[in-house]
C-alpha cells in the first residue's frame, strides 16, 4: 500500500473520530497521532494526511452540500459514519487538492472497499461520479499529473 493511501486511511480515521464524538480538528489531529497514529508513515504522508482531516473539517458545510446535491433521498445523518467521510474526504480532494479526480475516486473506492460494505461502494461511486461530472463541466483539472504513490494500488 502507498504512503498517500495509508495517509488518506489516517486522515479517515480522524474524520471518523470528529464525526462521533464532535471533537475539534486541533484536537482530533493532536489525538489521533498521540494515541493511534502510524509511526512508520513518513513525515510527508503524515502531513498530508493532517492537511486532509483538517481541512475537510473546516469545509464540512460546503462539501456537505456538494454530497447532499448528488445523494438523492439521503440525508448525511443518515449516511454511515463511514461513507459519509469517505465521501468528504473524496470531495475535499476534489475541490482543494491537485489530486487527478479520478485518482480520488478510485482511493476513495479502495479504502471503502477496506473499512465498509460492497453496497457502500457501489454508493460512494455513483455520488463521486456525479460530482466529479458537475465539476469537470464547471471547472476541468488541466495539467495534472498523478503523484507516482497514487499509482500503486
Amino acid at each position: 500500500m502507498g504512503s498517500r493511501r495509508k495517509a488518506r486511511e489516517c486522515a479517515l480515521q480522524m474524520l471518523f473520530a470528529a464525526d462521533v464524538a464532535e471533537m475539534p480538528a486541533d484536537d482530533v489531529v493532536r489525538s489521533y497521532w498521540a494515541e493511534l497514529g502510524e509511526s512508520d508513515l513518513d513525515e510527508t504522508a503524515r502531513e498530508f494526511a493532517t492537511r486532509l482531516a483538517a481541512r475537510t473539517l473546516s469545509n464540512l458545510e460546503l462539501l456537505d452540500e456538494r454530497i447532499r446535491s448528488r445523494a438523492e433521498h439521503w440525508r448525511i445523518s443518515r449516511m454511515a459514519v463511514v461513507d459519509r467521510n469517505i465521501l468528504r474526504l473524496a470531495v475535499y480532494e476534489f475541490l482543494y487538492e491537485p489530486t487527478p479526480r479520478t485518482v480520488a475516486i478510485n482511493e476513495a473506492l479502495e479504502i471503502a472497499r477496506r473499512f465498509s460494505t460492497y453496497e457502500a461502494t457501489q454508493f460512494i461511486n455513483g455520488i463521486l461520479d456525479a460530482i466529479k461530472r458537475d465539476l469537470d463541466e464547471q471547472q476541468p483539472q488541466k495539467n495534472v499529473q498523478p503523484e507516482s504513490d497514487d499509482t500503486d494500488a
